[in-house]
């Protein structure tokens, strides 16, 4: 107990910090995977072959490579690109993206891929007599996002995003091999550090589970939120 305490030889201040920094990165990657879900999923919608084809190439590709080599892609080719934009400007030496930077876009890559189904399902299931209406009393186009069709995509998508979110989570323990001082890092450094292993690979998994607890509490209540309205219509 003297390693995971809070003393001067303790590893409890670094697994927090680290745990910290999981769910942060997390949460970027999820906002990241938002972003290009999104796009990803009006791209498939939006009946351009040429969109749609783009959209679902992606989404083909990244949910079929494997996670870790997404993360070693867009580490390596990030700053390979940046080191390369420096050199044509004059610069020397390589230029590194920052372990959370990296870790964050790739979790995002990788959660868009899925996101973008999560949405486009979403969206199929409005009612189209809604969107009908909605054009029939002349709502822009933006009007019609904002009060129709965006309220109702995040109703619909709420659970799987908390899906996705777990997913994320998991995800983040990979981006350890950047160096990015994150749970899994934490853990892997004070079990070689102390030569106990067991101890701290239980310590940082019963903090995984923590977050994951919390998470689906706070899911549920936004679900339970998100859908209060059809409750009451429905007794």
């Amino acid at each position: 107990m003297t390693a995971l305490g809070f003393g001067e030889r303790g590893w409890g201040p670094a697994l927090l910090y680290g745990a910290v920094m999981t769910v942060l990165v997390s949460i970027a990657g999820l906002a990241i995977g938002a972003a290009l879900g999104s796009l990803v999923a009006w791209a498939k919608l939006s009946g351009v072959r040429i969109a749609a084809a783009i959209g679902g190439g992606y989404a083909a590709i990244f949910r079929g490579l494997p996670e870790l080599l997404v993360v070693y892609f867009v580490y390596f080719g990030s700053s390979a690109t940046l080191t390369g934009l420096d050199h044509l400007l004059g610069g020397e030496g390589f230029l590194g993206v920052p372990g959370f930077a990296a870790g964050a876009l790739a979790v995002g890559v990788i959660s868009g891929s899925y996101q973008a189904e999560v949405f486009r399902g979403a969206f199929l299931a409005i009612a189209k007599g809604e969107l009908e209406a909605a054009r029939a009393v002349g709502m822009g186009r933006w009007l019609m996002f904002r009060r129709i069709i965006g309220p109702q995509v995040l109703r619909f998508a709420l659970p799987g995003l908390g899906n996705l979110w777990q997913v994320a989570l998991k995800d983040s323990s990979l981006i350890s091999v950047t160096g990015l001082a994150e749970l899994m890092r934490t853990s892997q450094v004070a079990a070689g550090s102390t030569h106990q292993p067991f101890t701290f690979y239980v310590a940082g998994g019963a903090l995984y589970l923590a977050i994951t607890s919390i998470s689906d509490r706070v899911f549920e209540f936004a679900e339970a939120r998100a859908t209060r309205g059809m409750r009451r219509e429905a007794h």
